[in-house]
């Protein structure tokens, strides 16, 4: 029998499982299926991820998609065209062309939509612990940086 098996008797026999019991086993085997950001990206998803990071410190540039400048839409289709994916060229015609996925479901290299109302403005690269790779505005240059907003989608480039 597996410990994965042995998960509900467990929890049947002393009520509730406690902390230890849940970093022993891991919680995704008690939840099966629920994502977590240790879960494999797609391999174009991560090689996009890490050409972002390789652009850390470039300058913004209005309408710019490398190799050496980047507005936001930019850094974004740059890194998934070296990653062997097309994207359209702005952040709304890119999240448009991927496919949604929840806040929970989101792994290093899915895309995150920053919006208002229903018009996207911005676009990074999640980067796992609630950070995104981007070029944020005029003036600024390619960073990591924490998200700052509750308004955001997430997308997947498939």
């Amino acid at each position: 029998m597996t410990a994965q098996m042995n998960v509900p008797s467990l929890m049947t026999r002393t009520g509730a499982a406690s902390a230890l019991t849940l970093a022993v086993l891991g919680a995704s085997m008690l939840a099966p299926g629920a994502a977590s950001e240790a879960q494999a990206a797609p391999a174009h998803s991560t090689k996009a991820l890490k050409v972002a990071a390789s652009k850390k410190g470039a300058p913004y540039g209005y309408g710019a998609a490398g190799p050496n400048r980047f507005d936001c839409s930019g850094l974004t289709l740059y890194s998934f065209k070296k990653a062997g994916k097309r994207l359209p060229r702005t952040a709304q015609s890119q999240y448009n062309k991927t496919r949604r996925i929840s806040s929970s479901s989101r792994v290093r290299g899915d895309l995150v939509f920053f919006h208002s109302g229903r018009n996207v403005y911005h676009v990074g690269i999640y980067a796992g612990s609630g950070k995104i790779w981007h070029s944020p505005k005029r003036g600024s240059v390619v960073r990591l940086e924490r998200i700052w907003s509750r308004s955001v989608w997430y997308g997947r480039v498939r």
